[in-house]
C-alpha cells in the first residue's frame, strides 16, 4: 500500500509544480484538478473517506466550477474564442489525462485489495469529525472562521465602487 501512497504523493507534487508553472490559467486549474484528486487519494489510504469525499465534492468539484466561471468571465472577446480552439488540441491534455490515468489506476488497485490502510490506521467516519471539531480544535476552527470572514470583508471593501460625488481620497 505504501507503493500507492507514495505514487500519489509524487503525483500531487508534479501536478503542483504543473499549477505554477503553466501560463495559461485553464491549464492550470486542469492540474490543479488532479492535485486534489491525488491528496483526495493520500487521504483516502490514511484511513479518512470522508475527507477524501469531502476533497472531491468541494475542493474539486464546487470551488473548481468557480474558479472556471470566472475565468470564461474573464475571457471575453474574439482572443478568448482563439484560445478555446487552442484548448481543444490533444497536445494540451495530454499532461492531465496521464495523471489521471495514474489516480484512477491506484484507485482502482486499492479498491481491488480491500481498502487496506497504511499503518494500520482505522477508518474515521463524519460523526467523529464534527466531536474532534466542535470539542478538541474548537479554537482553530472558531480562529478559521475569522479568517475567513476577514478575508470576505477585505474582498468587499477591495471590490466595491466608489460612491458617486465621492473621491477616492476623500472622507465626509
Amino acid at each position: 500500500m505504501s507503493a500507492v501512497f507514495y505514487l500519489s504523493a509524487f503525483v500531487a507534487v508534479a501536478a503542483t509544480v504543473m499549477v505554477i508553472t503553466r501560463v495559461n490559467a485553464v491549464h492550470a486549474l486542469l492540474y490543479f484538478i488532479v492535485s486534489l484528486l491525488s491528496i483526495a487519494l493520500i487521504f483516502f489510504l490514511l484511513g479518512a473517506p470522508f475527507v477524501a469525499a469531502l476533497e472531491v465534492i468541494i475542493y474539486a468539484g464546487a470551488i473548481m466550477v468557480l474558479f472556471v466561471f470566472v475565468i470564461m468571465l474573464l475571457n471575453i472577446g474574439s482572443e478568448a474564442a482563439e484560445k478555446e480552439k487552442q484548448l481543444l488540441s490533444p497536445q494540451l491534455w495530454a499532461g492531465p489525462a496521464l495523471l489521471s490515468a495514474v489516480l484512477l489506476g491506484e484507485f482502482i488497485y486499492v479498491l481491488g485489495h480491500g481498502g487496506a490502510r497504511a499503518g494500520g490506521i482505522g477508518i474515521v467516519g463524519p460523526r467523529v469529525v464534527g466531536i474532534s471539531l466542535l470539542t478538541k480544535y474548537v479554537i482553530g476552527l472558531e480562529l478559521a472562521s475569522m479568517l475567513l470572514l476577514a478575508g470576505l470583508v477585505g474582498a468587499y471593501h477591495l471590490g466595491r465602487r466608489q460612491e458617486a460625488g465621492r473621491e477616492s481620497g476623500e472622507r465626509s
